[in-house]
């Protein structure tokens, strides 16, 4: 039992935790989290769907229907790009070149953010006077502002943010009615400059699509934020004696999406998007992801009523979940595990080749029931002595995500009954020179999501255009044509 005092209750409570929460997590950083039970990766043939030769089809069925649907463009977009710039920050502290500077200089008036930094530099400009105005606060400060608010691409007639390109791409297929709704998450520091940068170019896109936007920003609630703790697991203590808590990675955000009044949302990160000449292959696979989610999501509330009316066909309801979700159970299922299983959120995620990049995959995994299903899972989530199975993976999860939220009789699921909360995982991090681990609520579409039913769909890695570094912003996939 940890002896908390006044303050540190108090400083517990203004997060919205309770002491007994902040407990289970110093108990959680002792005993640590389970490993995934992983059977096989999924491959083609064995969970991994290929629909390419029924693209038309399913673009056809979503783009006839989109209209029925409450549809909701959910885009993560909290935190600065300060890891995008790293290495120029490291320039600035050894005033020793790296590749990485040296490239940048080399091209920097490649970047669409030339045009706003060559306005605010001195005159005879030095090298170290560049980056300077780029990335700190006497110039565009771009190393502690988030990603959605930097220029990624530059078109002959205007420079677009990373928000920019996700409003435009959400006008292509997230528009229902004339209407695109959009959700961003952001930092309560940035919600300001969000708001007048959308200010500015909504009425530009409006004009330009015919549509109306509907934009809503949230933040990740302070209550799952998680305690930090010294390498020995006792709380650890800021230099002033107050406890320090920690955002609890990405999965927190469930909380966010939970809160949003919808039939069906895209998931997509701030920093995945293209320039315009690449966008065809992302409209027509989110489309596909859309018309697949419509005929499932139809299919399973089809099943599900005639459960309730006693007009269920079981063996065909049981080749559905064995099939087409993919699911097997330990044993053959009775009429409410069937239920059970089908009343469940849907999501369709596409995944792509795996060419090496880090994170998640997907996987079969099983559970504490004995039941085999998809899920995504991330390195983290994979004993040691099972690491060698990503090397099976023939595909990556690039978070391209689309979300059946509703139950058959027109109910929102509460999201946060199908989290696994022992998905989380325990990661060593630092603050002022001292070593601490931190937790990571399970991730928000690995641990967050594993009580769902998931398809997984085979895209081209022409829809996984990242940028994670500042190089990526020159390189073919964000370079406008």
């Amino acid at each position: 039992m940890n002896n908390f005092s006044d303050c540190d209750i108090k400083q517990i409570q203004s997060h919205g935790l309770t002491v007994d929460t902040v407990i289970k997590q110093l108990s959680d950083f002792k005993s640590g989290f389970p490993y995934s039970d992983i059977v096989s990766a999924c491959v083609v043939g064995n969970g991994a769907f290929n629909y390419d030769n029924q693209l038309d089809k399913y673009i056809d069925l979503y783009d006839t229907n989109c209209n029925e649907y409450n549809i909701v463009k959910f885009v993560p977009a909290s935190g600065a790009a300060t890891r995008m710039f790293k290495d120029l920050f490291e320039f600035l502290s050894s005033g020793q070149i790296n590749t990485t500077t040296q490239t940048v200089l080399d091209n920097i008036t490649r970047f669409a953010f030339w045009n706003d930094l060559k306005k605010i530099l001195p005159e005879n400009a030095s090298d170290t006077d560049k980056i300077k105005y780029l990335i700190t606060d006497i110039g565009l400060n771009y190393g502690n502002r988030p990603k959605g608010l930097l220029q990624f691409h530059k078109y002959n007639d205007e420079c677009r943010t990373a928000v920019a390109e996700h409003l435009i791409e959400g006008a292509l297929y997230a528009c229902a009615n004339d209407t695109v709704r959009i959700h961003f998450t952001v930092s309560p520091e940035h919600i300001s400059a969000f708001n007048n940068l959308l200010t500015n170019i909504i009425p530009i896109y409006e004009q330009k699509f015919g549509i109306k936007y509907d934009i809503s920003m949230s933040v990740q609630k302070p209550q799952t934020d998680t305690i930090a703790v010294n390498m020995d697991n006792t709380p650890f203590r800021n230099d002033d004696g107050t406890l320090l808590f920690r955002p609890a990675g990405h999965g927190a955000l469930i909380e966010n999406l939970n809160d949003i009044n919808a039939d069906i949302i895209f998931i997509k990160n701030i920093d995945n998007i293209c320039p315009d000449h690449m966008r065809d292959d992302t409209v027509k696979y989110k489309k596909l992801i859309g018309g697949i989610l419509i005929e499932t999501q139809n299919k399973i509330f089809e099943y599900l009523n005639a459960l309730d009316n006693n007009t269920a066909n079981i063996e065909e309801i049981t080749n559905f979940i064995n099939s087409v979700l993919h699911i097997t159970t330990p044993d053959a299922p009775n009429t409410e595990t069937l239920r059970t299983i089908l009343n469940r959120p849907l999501r369709i995620c596409g995944i792509i080749k795996n060419a090496g990049a880090p994170g998640g995959g997907p996987f079969l995994v099983r559970d504490t029931d004995g039941m085999v299903c998809p899920q995504i899972v991330e390195p983290g989530q994979i004993a040691p002595e099972q690491i060698s199975i990503l090397h099976d993976g023939e595909f990556f999860s690039p978070t391209d995500i689309i979300c059946g939220t509703r139950d058959y009789k027109g109910n929102k699921f509460n999201l946060i009954e199908h989290i696994d909360e022992t998905a989380g995982f325990i990661s060593t991090k630092s603050k002022n020179g001292r070593d601490l681990r931190a937790m990571e609520r399970p991730g928000l579409w690995n641990g967050a999501m594993a009580k769902w039913n998931t398809i997984f769909v085979i895209t081209p890695s022409t829809t996984f255009t990242p940028a994670k570094t500042i190089l990526d912003l020159i390189t073919p996939d964000h370079l406008a044509k």
